[in-house]
């Protein structure tokens, strides 16, 4: 990966990261300037205003990445859970099952006391935030 990073950041006039925190930080920041693309894209297909973001999954226990993604789309993101295909296959058994019986909004309420979910706020965009933005669609021929 960091073999990779270095290509896109020789391609684009970018010095590339040199530490291992750096290639990290690198990948988060990518990460969340991903999502916002997608989330964005997701609300001019869909038409409604998305409030929320919300990160499942192993990534979900990653702070740094999640305050990143808050900040880059400008939207609340709720993290967790974390096991959530495996949370939600066993909730789909269980109503296919019988336990539960009450459909999607029974489901919705037991994994929410059961699950933790933390919220993190965006703090707004650096002006850092921006420019990679604008790399990033230059590079890709998107707009950001």
């Amino acid at each position: 990966m960091p073999a990779r990073i270095a290509e896109v950041c020789a391609e684009t006039g970018q010095e590339p990261p040199r530490e291992r925190p750096a290639v990290v930080r690198c990948i988060l920041d990518s990460l969340a300037l991903a999502y916002r693309r997608t989330v964005r894209r997701a609300a001019e297909l869909s038409g409604p205003e998305i409030e929320v973001v919300h990160l499942v999954g192993g990534g979900a226990r990653n702070e740094l990445l999640c305050r990143l993604t808050a900040d880059a789309c400008g939207l609340p993101v709720l993290a967790g859970p974390v096991e959530a295909a495996a949370l939600g296959n066993a909730l789909v058994q269980a109503r296919a099952a019988g336990v539960l019986t009450g459909g999607l909004p029974e489901l919705r309420t037991v994994l929410r006391s059961t699950q933790e979910v933390r919220r993190d706020e965006p703090a707004g965009a650096s002006s850092g935030t921006e420019a990679a933005l604008t790399r990033a669609a230059r590079r890709a021929g998107l707009d950001c």
